[in-house]
């Protein structure tokens, strides 16, 4: 029977992908393990492997393909014994993906991850292009939108973001046909929906609007590309289409801003001593010998003295090392701290894992790994999703103090800006001395101001007495 080779899904967070590059062609032989194409997805293009033997019978979307959504048939695998040409057929029915054909990048040596493969029953059709199933092996709730499948008790499920909507819009998710895992019902059954008409209103809704005041006016809509570009002049400007790093992170930070209740917190640290231990430390450094000659075993940073540092305030005030989601607050054992590294086209946030537990020779060698194949598109997805923090530093160009956005699923992120010399007063006296401005940004739902003021201050005590990261 044909197997259908689907768009695997490379991450809880991926919906679609470009199809870069295909390894095999139609009539070619594979067997499990072999790689077989090349996905970029949001953050790192990515090697897949086949799981399954057989013969490449029809590559159903070429290569250079942009947009193709996670579950859609990309290619049909006759299996051993069967006619290659029959096996065809089955893709000659699928729906071509709405994307649009590009010229080939350059192919990365990223992490390898699966393919998604699917044998068909007596002609079944592949599950639905842009489904929102998990990858293999992931649980059903997704770890940044909480999104849970469909039961077979007869309880209608729905990811939060699907039901917020279709409050909203007076739609009754029960009426609702899911293309998500098990029935679950998405966002984009319920925006499909309401565009249709087909699904009934809510009871409740109905009833609360028959006793209700006549609504505010909807805010307005934000201006379509035809209306910005109608403000420039023609040929004053050139179009750069959106990657899909930076599509991602721009409906993340929508996503983020508008739904997580930020509350944002200021400090003052001085760094004088913080400062004189990097110097002793960086000038007792071990020498090896490399390639390019002798080198110190270490450099350490003031970031890596940062990362340090607001580990151990997590560990010092557990109850700010949370997550939020709906039903419980995640309360994390370590403190896995990402830090924001820029790459052309955007940016990720590599994690330093139980960076609590780590010297600041291991955290500043490590850190040094995964920036550089950060910018390289090199790391794996273990190795830039989850965390329980992150840490922001701006203080290289020179920024005096800033607010960043939260990064779910984490509760809080600390935005470092740049030590100067500034004039204080001890003891009554005018001296001088070096003091750098930090920002914690809480989701207020799980770190509240005075939960959040005090990990600001156990990072304080931690960077103006360094001694204590030591021990």
């Amino acid at each position: 029977m044909p197997i259908n080779i689907t768009m695997p899904a490379l991450s809880p967070t991926m919906e679609e992908g470009n199809l870069s590059k295909w390894l095999v062609k139609e009539g070619d032989k594979v067997s499990p393990g072999d790689v077989i194409a090349e996905i970029e997805t949001d953050k790192a293009t990515m090697e897949v492997e086949a799981v399954d033997e057989g013969t490449v019978a029809k590559l159903v979307v070429p290569a250079g393909t942009e947009g193709v959504k996670v579950n859609a048939l990309i290619a049909v695998l006759a299996a051993e014994g069967e006619d290659a040409a029959s096996a065809a057929k089955s893709g000659d029915g699928a729906a071509p993906a709405k994307a649009e054909a590009k010229q080939e990048k350059a192919p990365i040596s990223p992490p390898v991850g699966e393919m998604s493969t699917k044998s068909t029953e007596g002609g079944a059709v592949p599950p639905a292009a842009g489904s929102e199933a998990p990858p293999s092996g992931l649980p059903a709730i997704s770890p940044t939108r909480g999104e849970i499948s469909q039961s077979a008790n007869g309880r209608i499920f729905a990811s939060p973001l699907a039901r917020r909507i279709a409050k909203e819009a007076g739609v009754d998710v029960s009426a609702v046909t899911g293309s998500g895992p098990h029935g679950r019902v998405v966002r984009a059954d319920v925006e499909a929906a309401i565009s249709s008409g087909g699904a009934k209103a809510a009871p409740a809704a109905k009833a609360a609007a028959a006793g209700a005041p006549a609504p505010a006016a909807a805010a307005p809509k934000p201006m379509s590309d035809e209306q910005v570009l109608k403000l420039f002049a023609e040929g004053s400007y050139e179009l750069v289409p959106h990657d899909n790093m930076r599509k991602t992170i721009a409906r993340r930070l929508v996503e983020a801003k508008t739904t997580i209740p930020h509350f944002y917190l200021t400090l003052d640290c001085e760094l004088d001593a913080l400062l004189a231990l990097r110097t002793q430390i960086n000038a007792a450094a071990p020498v090896k010998k490399t390639e390019k000659g002798e080198t110190p075993a270490y450099k350490l940073s003031v970031n890596d003295m940062v990362i340090k540092a607001l580990a151990m305030a997590l560990m010092a005030v557990p109850d700010a090392n949370a997550s939020w989601t709906e039903n419980a607050m995640v309360k994390h054992k370590h403190a896995d701290v990402g830090v924001a590294v820029s790459i052309p086209g955007g940016l990720i946030t590599p994690i330093i894992r139980r960076a609590d537990e780590k010297t600041l020779s291991v955290i500043s060698n490590e850190m040094k790994d995964l920036a550089g194949r950060a910018r390289s598109r090199k790391l794996k997805p273990e190795e830039y999703q989850g965390g329980t923090t992150a840490v922001s530093n701006l203080g290289m160009f020179g920024i005096k103090d800033f607010s960043a956005v939260i990064n779910p699923p984490h509760a809080t992120i600390l935005a470092v800006g740049a030590g100067e010399q500034r004039a204080v007063v001890k003891n009554g006296e005018i001296k001088i001395a070096t003091i750098m401005s930090v920002t914690l940004s809480t989701d207020h739902r799980a770190v509240d101001g005075a939960l959040g003021a005090e990990l600001l201050v156990a990072f304080k005590r931690m960077v103006e007495n360094p001694m204590g990261m030591l021990v």
